[in-house]
């Protein structure tokens, strides 16, 4: 299994849709399980979420960010 595709097409699936995005809030390892849909070890499935957690953040930064080129009249 690619970890690194896994987990781009779980961050897509988290944030593309309300429910999954309430569900990995309430409860990541389910939540990733029945993405993935695969049962891994704790210390793997831990792993997996501090990544997508990671890489929601940093793509909601980079979001953030690029409206301030809008400020200095860039698109």
């Amino acid at each position: 299994m690619d970890i690194k595709a896994k987990i781009e097409e779980i961050v897509e699936k988290v944030k593309g849709d309300k429910d999954i995005q309430e569900n990995f809030k309430k409860d990541p390892i389910k939540t990733i399980e029945g993405i993935a849909g695969v049962d891994l070890p704790d210390d793997q499935i831990e792993k997996v979420i501090d990544a997508v957690k990671a890489k929601i953040s940093l793509d909601d930064i980079g979001e953030k960010l690029g409206g301030l080129g809008k400020l200095f009249g860039k698109k």
